[in-house]
């Protein structure tokens, strides 16, 4: 049996559609028509895209972390409790308010009662279920603790998304800060500046330095804005499209590795989420040369995944995982000295788990430190502008004041 999207008519004329269950599309079209409805459409639910009055829908985009995490928390709870894994995808499927998901584990239920795993459910749709995830699944499956392993996955999915919403969050203020400044100043300039200082030019006095700089900026933004937004646009544009490009961006990715704090912060994160999930693939059951490689794919910076890809050669050859990482000096000593223990002492999995809680309260420290610093350091750049604003505007108000005394 699997699963069908349909488009029908009732007998108002009025358009119907979602997901129903058959063993063919004939089957399918003859449940509408006994529901009184006229089937238009009917296709099977895959990773593909159709048409909506909305406009265009798509399977191939992904869903949340949360509510990935949800589904993911609710089938683990219904596992444990007893219930055979098709119903459970049922239930979560009546259970969700989104007929997206709604839809997909509809497809996915379709492939289990096929006879297929529930990995092989979720390959049919990679863009919605990430490639540790699907491999998680499937170790559970293959071990027979699928229910630990799916707790496991919603605890590693909420943790990732935890971590998401803390570096966003942390910059909300600061983007905030320096739009509304860049905004305010450029109103004075366009606006404030040239009525202002229009004054003194008809006095015909030569003007400060300052005063005719303010003046020159002002004038330029008034007369070729649209050039410069242009200008933004098409280098944002160029720059886009270059770190597109393999050697550019792993240049820029070294050069961010090099910077003091950013440096800091990027090997931090990348290194919380490695760490995290080799942790859960290492625990679910997946051999170690693919949870290393499954894991190196989730690194953003490329220079740490292309030591993550070396560290998996050697440790193919038969070295330590904590020594193999070492020799790329990247990641932090204190998760290299956490990961070489939990391999002598046989407790790997417990030893990543802590290394990626010990990078994430590190990060927690080192951007709260670095917000408490921007914060005041934005208001002071602020002051600084409106300042010299203000005393280019003020200069030529006492050149007048000592030609009069």
């Amino acid at each position: 049996m699997g699963a069908y999207h349909y488009v029908a008519v009732d007998n108002l004329g009025k358009e119907k559609k979602g997901v129903i269950e058959g063993d063919t599309p004939r089957q399918v079209r003859q449940i509408l028509r006994d529901r009184s409805l006229l089937p238009i459409e009917v296709s099977e639910v895959k990773e593909k895209t159709w048409r909506t009055d909305a406009g265009k829908f798509s399977l191939r985009r992904g869903i949340s972390a949360l509510q990935l995490a949800l589904l993911t928390r609710q089938l683990s709870t219904l596992l444990r409790a007893g219930l055979p894994l098709d119903e459970a995808l049922q239930a979560v499927s009546e259970q969700t308010e989104s007929p997206r998901i709604r839809t997909i584990l509809f497809g996915v239920r379709s492939r289990v009662l096929e006879g297929h795993t529930l990995a092989s459910g979720l390959d049919d749709f990679p863009r919605v279920f990430p490639h540790v995830y699907r491999a998680t699944v499937s170790a559970g499956e293959q071990a027979g603790k699928l229910d630990s392993v799916l707790e496991r996955l919603a605890d590693y999915t909420e943790s990732r998304h935890s971590l998401r919403q803390k570096i966003s969050h942390a910059m909300i203020y600061p983007m905030v800060l320096t739009g509304m400044s860049i905004t305010i100043v450029t109103l004075m300039l366009i606006y404030v500046v040239p009525k202002v200082v229009g004054v003194f030019e008809t006095t015909g006095q030569s003007l400060p330095l300052l005063t005719r700089t303010l003046i020159m900026i002002s004038t330029f933004l008034q007369n070729w804005w649209f050039m410069l937004l242009t200008a933004i646009v098409l280098v944002g544009f160029g720059i886009k499209k270059l770190l597109g490009q393999e050697v550019p961006r792993r240049r820029f990715h070294q050069w961010i590795l090099s910077l003091p704090i950013f440096g800091r912060v990027t090997k931090g994160l990348n290194t919380a989420r490695f760490t995290r999930t080799l942790s859960i693939l290492s625990s679910s059951g997946v051999p170690i040369l693919e949870a290393l490689k499954i894991s190196g794919s989730v690194i953003t910076n490329l220079p740490m995944s292309e030591a993550v890809e070396e560290a998996t050669v050697r440790v193919r050859e038969g070295e330590a995982i904590g020594r193999s990482l070492a020799q790329s000096k990247i990641f932090p000593a204190m998760s290299i000295h956490l990961i070489s223990s939990g391999e002598a002492s046989g407790e790997l999995e417990n030893m990543l788990e802590r290394a990626a809680k010990h990078q994430e309260n590190e990060m927690d420290s080192l951007l709260g430190t670095m917000l408490g610093i921007l914060e005041p350091l934005l208001i002071i750049i602020m002051g600084l502008l409106v300042l010299t604003i203000v005393m280019a505007i003020l200069l030529p108000i006492f050149q007048i004041n000592q030609l009069v005394a």
